[in-house]
């Protein structure tokens, strides 16, 4: 009985040994590839086409969710804390940019003001631009880019105007003005304004700054001072460059009303001057 019990162990390890050579050889096939395939000495075939059909799809998903394009590298400067104003450079991509001018041109009319008594826009000799307004949410990539303003201005999508584009020729500004209301008929949509983006879609060769008149800074003694324009030269000034994004506060953080945010658009001296503004309210805007 003692040897009867021992044979089957015996006979069943000698029955195993074949497969244990075998997963052994395989491991080490395994490894040898690896160091082969990390020493760049040999590849897997790949079907071209098949992968830049994936590559497009991986594109489109990225473009949907994040906008169009790729973005420079992205930083944010403080301009001044009266008013509470920054730069975040590189905020759209130049694909963007093109994309926003592109739907706005077709569609483009005499800039107006909005009037403080009725809340209907009319003409004005403080403004000479043109411009249009897209509708919040238009479509994909306007969704990604007000999703973005509403993740660096922590002010939810739903408290947004729709976006304008803006078209300054040369000759053409905007005077000193608030973005703030002060009448009661305007801040029943949303209440009050309570903060602004403003986002370059061109270079300017000459003039066109966004100049805060009133601001609490010596612009003076900052190194672009000398590269402004006369106008530009009247108060704190940001020059215009494709893709970046001026955000400025015309509250308070104690929810006071902040007249140094007085700010305007200088003539155009050189070149076109394409923005696209974004008005935040403190709460929900409907559309």
């Amino acid at each position: 009985m003692g040897r009867s019990s021992r044979n089957p162990r015996v006979f069943s390890s000698r029955r195993s040994s074949p497969y244990t050579l075998a997963l052994t050889f395989l491991l080490l096939l395994s490894v040898v590839l690896l160091m082969l395939l990390t020493l760049g000495m040999f590849s897997i075939p790949v079907d071209s086409e098949g992968s830049s059909a994936v590559s497009r799809r991986a594109d489109r998903k990225i473009t949907e969710a994040d906008g169009m394009g790729k973005r420079r590298k992205q930083w944010t400067e403080v301009l001044s804390w009266e008013p509470r104003a920054f730069i975040y450079h590189n905020f759209l991509s130049k694909d963007e940019c093109e994309y926003l001018i592109g739907l706005a041109k077709p569609r483009m009319s005499k800039s107006t003001v909005v009037d403080s008594t009725t809340g209907k826009s009319k003409d004005s000799r403080v403004r000479t631009s043109s411009g249009m307004f897209l509708r919040r949410g238009h479509d994909k990539i306007i969704q990604a880019i007000e999703k973005r303003i509403a993740d660096y201005t922590f002010i939810p999508v739903e408290h947004g105007e729709g976006l304008q584009v803006l078209h300054y020729e040369e000759g053409q500004k905007y005077e000193p003005h608030f973005d703030y209301f002060l009448d009661e008929f305007n801040t029943k949509n949303g209440g009050q304004r309570i903060a602004t983006v403003l986002m370059y879609l061109s270079d300017v060769e000459e003039g066109g700054e966004t100049v805060f008149p009133s601001a609490k800074v010596n612009s003076s003694s900052l190194p672009s001072y000398k590269d402004l324009s006369d106008c530009g030269k009247k108060g704190l000034s940001v020059r215009p460059k494709m893709g970046d994004a001026l955000l400025f506060w015309s509250m308070r953080p104690d929810a006071t009303l902040d007249p140094s945010s007085l700010h305007g658009g200088c003539p155009v001296i050189k070149g076109h001057k394409w923005s696209s503004t974004k008005w935040m309210h403190i709460n929900e805007y409907k559309v």
